[in-house]
């Protein structure tokens, strides 16, 4: 039970860091562009169209499994 509460906890605090991070990268990189500004057309706004959230749960999810093997290891 303390094995399957570590790896929740540690997977729910990664996941959410992993999408922080991703939410960040995409606002960084994001281009506004100013060329249709004197058309007055659709005031649309996007971030982009990559978005990976199974591929950030993957990550966050084995990351998470490890640190639970590696802190009942070490015990």
């Amino acid at each position: 039970m303390k094995k399957y509460l570590l790896f929740i906890v540690s997977f729910g605090i990664l996941y959410i860091v992993f999408e922080i991070m991703s939410g960040m990268m995409l606002t960084s990189m994001y281009l506004s562009d100013f060329s249709y500004r004197e058309a007055n057309l659709n005031q649309k706004v996007s971030f982009g169209t990559h978005s990976y959230p199974f591929l950030m749960g993957l990550l966050a999810a084995t990351l998470a499994f490890f640190i639970a093997q590696k802190s009942f290891n070490e015990k």
